[in-house]
């Protein structure tokens, strides 16, 4: 780049005598965005408070009834399971809309075993005592008509059997004719009904409760292998140690290692996969397409499928060539990146503490993550029982709301006599019930801003270290005591406003991104072609903004770090910095960042791979360990996410280690010229790959 062009980015650094590192004498930076922050923590404690106030998660939990009184719990602890007086209501579409059966429900102790109507139980007490359970109040001796005209039993039960805390009609086949009890009929009270119409009743619940069948047994299965999970977890920690320490010594060839192993473990991958689609060629069932087959809730089903294991292939091949490809055309310049990788080796030796920052920032992220989410459920739970006016016939007066407790007095109840007031949904009319959209938003908008907060402070605790080593004259001599605690302090105590102006930035174009996801998820039935592409446009667009303010908050988190100017100033030094060393910063940082994910891949290949053979069972060496799983890729996929964390947190010391002195050494290319009374600071390694040499005294 000829010095015209660098003028465009700025005046080079000028040699400083005074300058040794990072700069102690310094003040508070962006203080008016430090206390909008503090302010808007405030806010989200007050939040919090105000939802745990409002909130009560057994909503979500437990099966309400028409009175919205939760099914085993206080009064109800003996009846955890809900019956419904006449199921073929559920056949209604309104249950898919206000997720409730347009009929009286009431929590029982068991289900119904025997079908029965209640005009023949009421002549036999044996029958009575088995019907009077299933009633909302003790009728007495109420005549039936009064009963059924009340609504205070059903007018049959038929025998059922509990599923997902609630009971459905035991229904079987005899040949290709729907039965229930073994019955191909059933009396409902007044007339002598098929089978098969209760079967859309029974379907529309369970598609009301399918999603939380499935969340179920996901749980289930986290309780059975949480052990084995933390088990694969430990041996990726284990693992990224050992890779770290081998770096320290063994750079270059552990970088030459790790290159081949992700070669090998993706084409074992490759062989893997190929071999289970050769092998299904003549399986039943196992050539039809993915789309046919439509989603499942048992993903297990998937992999019977041949074009799973192609998708798979092909996925995997890809990945393979794209990795081999690269390796071909830069293969000059790994070289490079090894030297420094070992420059950040050393640098990590002296400050062996920054190993285990990424623990602290971990569990930081947990407290963020852990108060969203329940602040979240809090705010989803903290609304009011709505109660509807339900009736079998034509009224003016259904869907409208509606008080239970006088409704039999009301006018609604005379104009409609076979109506019913029952519990329909949670909501509210309070003004804490209408901003209640708006208090969802704004934990999700502090959970960005308070996540993106303590990544920052991260990167610039460790920046601050670095650069302590790297501009020490003398090493280890010249390298403060604690660097890491020391930069922590500083960043904490000067730039906390730096850090949350930074953060908020990133924030608000996360929360764009998450707005734009939720149009994307509303308008995916529109036939509106030209929305379609303005949308995807806009998501594509702020996905690169994403990823470029990132770009430029970590360099000017290292600039803050060494410094100690405002956030505006560091990003626009950083950003001429950069554009000054265009081609060092693709040649070095970004094939080093490449090398560095390669490792991440090779740990959680690994990891993986034992995970996959030893939940799926698939090796007779762990059959008799495995849990007994309903999805076994559940903890595969949890220990392949987790390990990618464990490897990224470890990784992404290296990786700050990098950015850190990449941009300390084209500051000491700037300053210095190599001369007696201006030597560079880098070491005789790093001098050698960039062609570069200290003159003798």
């Amino acid at each position: 780049m000829d010095m015209e062009e660098k003028a465009k980015y700025g005046e080079p650094k000028k040699y400083d005598p005074d300058f040794k590192g990072p700069i102690q004498n310094r003040g508070c930076t962006d203080i008016i965005c430090c206390i909008f922050f503090i302010v808007a923590i405030v806010g989200y404690i007050a939040v919090g408070i105000l939802a745990w106030t409002h909130g009560d998660p057994r909503k979500v939990i437990y099966p309400t009834d028409s009175m919205g009184q939760y099914c085993g719990q206080g009064n109800l602890e003996k009846k955890p399971l809900l019956f419904y007086f006449n199921m073929m209501k559920c056949a209604s579409p309104m249950v898919l809309l206000e997720f409730q059966c347009p009929t009286p429900q009431v929590c029982v102790e068991k289900c119904p075993n025997r079908t029965m109507t209640l005009v023949k139980a009421v002549l036999n007490p044996f029958d009575w005592k088995e019907y009077k359970p299933f009633c909302r109040e003790d009728p007495g001796q109420k005549p039936v008509t009064q009963i059924l005209q009340e609504k205070l039993c059903p007018a049959y039960l038929i025998s059922s059997k509990p599923f997902l805390q609630r009971c459905f009609p035991s229904l079987g086949k005899k040949g290709e004719v729907i039965t229930v009890g073994d019955q191909e009929t059933f009396n409902d009270g007044k007339t002598t009904r098929n089978a098969k119409d209760l079967v859309a009743g029974m379907k529309n619940a369970t598609i009301v409760m399918e999603g939380r069948q499935v969340a179920m047994k996901i749980f289930e299965d986290y309780t059975k292998s949480w052990y084995w999970i933390l088990i694969c977890l430990l041996i990726a920690v284990v693992l990224s140690l050992i890779f770290i320490v081998l770096l320290r010594y063994l750079a270059g060839i552990m970088v030459w290692v790790m290159i081949i192993m992700v070669i090998a473990v993706i084409a074992y991958g490759i062989a893997h996969c190929s071999v289970k689609y050769v092998n299904m060629k003549d399986s039943a069932g196992s050539n039809i397409t993915l789309q046919q087959l439509g989603f499942q809730p048992d993903f297990s089903v998937y992999l019977h499928i041949r074009q799973t294991w192609l998708a798979f292939i092909i996925i995997l091949a890809i990945l393979e060539l794209i990795i081999i490809l690269l390796l071909i055309f830069l293969r000059n310049r790994i070289r490079i990146a090894v030297e420094l990788i070992k420059e950040a080796s050393r640098a990590i030796g002296y400050v062996m503490s920054s190993l285990f920052y990424p623990i602290f920032t971990f569990f930081l992220l947990t407290i963020v993550i852990a108060y969203w989410g329940v602040t979240a459920v809090f705010l989803s739970t903290s609304s009011e029982p709505v109660y509807k006016v339900f009736n079998e016939t034509e009224c003016s007066y259904a869907r409208q709301t509606c008080i239970p407790e006088n409704y039999s007095l009301s006018a609604m109840k005379k104009d409609c006599p076979q109506s019913e007031c029952l519990f329909a949904f949670y909501g509210g009319e309070t003004p804490y019930h209408k901003y209640l959209i708006v208090l969802q938003f704004y934990n999700v908008f502090l959970f960005f801003w308070c996540a993106n907060f303590v990544t920052a402070l991260g990167q610039m605790t460790l920046a601050g270290a670095f650069a302590s080593y790297y501009w020490a004259l003398k090493k280890p001599d010249h390298i403060p005591a604690f660097p890491l605690c020391a930069s922590l302090g500083r960043s904490l105590r000067y730039h906390t406003g730096s850090l949350a102006f930074g953060s908020l930035i990133l924030a608000i174009v996360q929360i764009i991104r998450v707005l734009l996801e939720y149009i994307d998820h509303k308008l995916k039935g529109a036939e509106n072609k030209f929305a379609k592409f303005l949308l995807c446009c806009l998501k594509c667009c702020f996905w690169c903004l994403e990823k470029f303010i990132k770009f430029i908050n970590r360099n000017a988190y290292i600039m803050v770090a060494i410094y100690g100017k405002n956030f505006c100033r560091s990003a626009s030094d950083a950003f001429m910095l950069l554009m000054r060393n265009v081609i060092r910063v693709v040649v070095l940082d970004k094939v080093t960042d490449f090398i560095l994910f390669l490792g991440k891949l090779l740990i959680v290949g690994l990891v993986g791979i034992f995970a996959f053979f030893f939940f799926s069972g698939q090796t007779d060496a762990f059959k008799g360990a495995a849990p007994s799983l309903h999805y076994y890729w559940v903890p595969i996929l949890t220990v392949l996410v987790g390990s990618y964390l464990i490897a990224h947190g470890f990784f992404s010391v290296y990786a700050m280690c990098v950015d850190t002195l990449f941009l300390c050494f084209l500051e000491d290319l700037e300053r210095n010229d190599g001369s007696p009374e201006r030597p560079y600071l880098m070491s005789d390694n790093l001098l050698n790959v960039l062609k570069k040499k200290n003159q003798a005294n």
